[in-house]
């Protein structure tokens, strides 16, 4: 909220979600949120274009999200798009939505067919589904989903940002796993740590730990090969895994000079370290040869 208040990025829709901060965020803090939003959006709209939005997406721990609405400005949506998240994080977002115009009525103008579906814990219209589930158990995960009617031979893009570190190795591979052997055609993003076994690493896991914040997946964030190798042993056919720094690299440089000048930054070095401890992976799975 803060970084789209001093306008590294355009989101008309996260005030309905999050107060504004009280206080300045980094630089470096907001330019890696940038990276990561640009980054994310990127390989997401790959994946529409490629599928014409004959697709799914799943958004796994969406939290605030707003990607729904934001795709449905630029009209991108997929047939259908569907959050995941604890169910007390689903009723506060549906209590937003239902309680903020802007944030309803685009679900309204999308809908179609009977009536909306929607109480505490869950919302469902015939484009966007939100789903309280633990991702910890996927057969509840699928049962509930699938109830929502996900269709398992539609092509399906799942999101996972800054998620699957909270689990621990084998709940996330049992995800993976569940995904990959779900989809016939499928892809995954997932943008989370990495490099985290060098010193800068271990301070950023101490600071987390001080704030009551276990990282219980962090072991599997120790390389960027050990990222890619997570997909690659449950079920996916091609990974690859790029740090940040890399992404910011890659971005169109005209806005990246754009938002270099809205804040200076003193510690460069501090920001390439930052960075190189975030990537984002990507996999698919592809029998129809998209």
């Amino acid at each position: 909220r803060f970084a789209v208040s001093v306008g590294y990025w355009k989101d008309p829709y996260i005030q309905y979600f999050v107060r504004q901060a009280k206080e300045r965020k980094a630089p470096e803090i907001n330019r890696g949120y940038y990276a990561r939003v640009h980054g994310v959006s990127y390989l997401i709209k790959a994946f529409l274009k490629k599928t014409e939005c004959n697709c799914q997406i799943v958004n796994l721990g969406a939290g605030m999200d707003t990607l729904f609405w934001r795709l449905k400005d630029e009209n991108l949506l997929p047939r259908k798009y569907f959050e995941v998240d604890f169910p007390m994080i689903v009723a506060r977002k549906i209590h937003n939505i239902k309680s903020k115009p802007p944030l309803s009525k685009p679900i309204m103008e999308s809908h179609s067919g009977d009536s909306l579906l929607i109480d505490s814990h869950s919302l469902d219209s015939s484009c966007y589904s939100i789903v309280g589930a633990d991702l910890r158990f996927s057969s509840d995960l699928e049962e509930k989903l699938k109830k929502h009617n996900l269709d398992i031979h539609l092509p399906t893009l799942l999101v996972a940002e800054c998620v699957l570190v909270y689990m621990t190795p084998q709940q996330s591979a049992n995800l993976l796993r569940w995904a990959a052997g779900t989809f016939p055609v499928a892809m995954v993003i997932n943008y989370e740590q990495v490099n985290m076994r060098d010193r800068f690493g271990q301070i950023m896991i101490e600071n987390l730990q001080r704030r009551q914040c276990n990282l219980a997946g962090v072991e599997l964030c120790s390389s960027l090969d050990s990222q890619r190798e997570r997909l690659l042993l449950n079920g996916w056919e091609n990974a690859r895994a790029i740090d940040m720094m890399k992404v910011y690299s890659f971005l169109p440089q005209a806005d990246v000079k754009r938002i270099e000048a809205l804040e200076f930054l003193d510690e460069k070095e501090l920001f390439e370290q930052l960075m190189q401890h975030y990537c984002i992976c990507w996999a698919s799975k592809d029998s129809s040869n998209l």
